[in-house]
């Protein structure tokens, strides 16, 4: 087993530290809304079903933009697409500190924020750009650990809106982005694992069952993270009367587990197998999501959500050691794609649970309806790893070694340069 430090002798870890940086400040940025959800709520006399709607769009906007700025960091290289992405950011941030008064300025602000919501793809490609197929996961763990920029978005946004106004905490939010930005631009160095293909060839995953099966694990491991990230906020705050401020710090203590899990996800997934670890995620959430809808006490709540947070973080985790295992020489846009699959999953999640609440008066059904679609996931995923082992990944997902594969099927030759 390789020792951290000899992992990131296989790399170059500034490049990866940029990556990390890059993509926790868009994450924090990306969810915003949901961390301020209570206070424009209460500004706007919201219903629960407005509340689920303005949750979800910069999550909606975010995926449908992801794709996009994956392929085009093929093109530009991930670097300068990182660099073109946040300072976009910034100029959004401008117009939510200036121009956004009513509701419907607030919707615009969603899907601005949605730019932020793009980075995934490359951010994640960036960072394990550097390092080899045995260290991927690790490295894509670390880099993905990004989205603990939730952990400083229900943090800091709380607090600076309760002080200045919830406008306010746009314009702090662009004044910070300047500091991944400056990182990006001095310490990050494009990875040499480019390929010049046609666009057809970038958007090949597209068009393959694969894709799509790891898409729709995406929408429960990440669509749960991020739905829930969002709406946390709001479900502590009309769920159990706590003050706004308290429930974006109950909402971090989740949101922490989510993150820091991740990089252990990618981490185990490397060495027993990124479908193993799925599976035991899986599980572990539809548990989590079923014992919720028992509406128990705070305390019993929180720890709930902790532990159905860690099971999806370490998802993700492993998700993304097999996305560089499928597509080697793509993984951007593959990421890309599958990240905005995922997201729009995600995007439905406030939806669903507002509506559980305005129509039932619960937020069980919401609970209930992804424990079932989880659950069907992960019968799916039985059938398709016995599919995928021997020819892309070896036993249990792990990474396949020469004397293991099977002849290379349609579709997985590496692309012509």
């Amino acid at each position: 087993m390789a020792s951290f430090k000899t992992v990131m002798k296989s790399g170059h870890p500034p490049t990866l530290f940029a990556a990390f940086l890059y993509f926790d400040f868009c994450f924090a940025i990306w969810v915003l809304n949901g961390a301020m959800g209570p206070f424009i709520t209460e500004t706007y006399k919201l219903s629960p079903a407005q509340t689920g709607f303005m949750i979800s769009l910069p999550i909606m906007a975010g995926a449908i933009m992801r794709f996009p700025l994956g392929v085009l960091a093929q093109y530009i290289g991930r670097k300068n697409a990182a660099i073109t992405e946040m300072s976009l950011i910034i100029a959004a941030m401008a117009f939510g500190f200036f121009l956004v008064h009513t509701f419907n300025d607030v919707l615009a602000m969603g899907v601005l924020l949605g730019i932020a919501g793009a980075s995934f793809g490359v951010a994640l490609s960036l960072g394990s750009g550097w390092f080899p197929p045995q260290h991927k996961g690790l490295a894509m763990g670390i880099a993905g650990a990004g989205n603990s920029g939730t952990v400083l978005a229900v943090l800091f946004a709380p607090p600076l809106a309760q002080a200045y106004g919830w406008q306010a905490v746009y314009g702090f939010a662009g004044i910070v982005m300047l500091i991944p930005l400056v990182v990006m631009i001095v310490f990050a160095k494009e990875p040499p694992d480019r390929e010049h293909q046609s666009f057809r060839q970038h958007v090949a995953c597209l068009f393959e069952k694969d894709g799509w099966a790891f898409s729709l694990v995406y929408i429960i491991t990440f669509g749960g993270f991020i739905g829930l990230s969002n709406f946390l906020p709001t479900f502590f705050y009309e769920q159990f009367a706590v003050t706004k401020i308290e429930a974006g710090r109950l909402t971090m203590l989740a949101a922490i587990m989510g993150s820091g899990i991740r990089i252990v996800g990618g981490y185990f997934a490397d060495r027993v197998g990124g479908v193993l670890v799925l599976t035991v995620v899986l599980l572990a959430a539809i548990a989590s999501f079923l014992l919720l809808t028992s509406a128990p006490s705070l305390a019993l709540t929180t720890i709930l959500f902790m532990l159905c947070f860690a099971a999806l973080g370490a998802g993700n985790g492993a998700l993304f050691q097999l996305v560089p295992l499928r597509w080697p020489t793509n993984t951007a846009v593959a990421g890309s794609m599958i990240g905005e699959v995922g997201a729009l999953g995600g995007a439905i999640l406030p939806n669903v649970m507002g509506l559980s609440k305005q129509y039932t008066g619960s937020f069980a059904i919401g609970f209930v309806g992804y424990a079932a679609f989880a659950a069907l996931v992960l019968g799916c995923l039985y059938l398709w790893q016995r599919r995928w082992v021997g020819q892309w990944i070896g036993p249990r997902g792990k990474v396949l070694e020469p004397a293991q594969a099977a002849p290379v099927p349609a579709g997985l030759e590496p692309a012509p340069v």
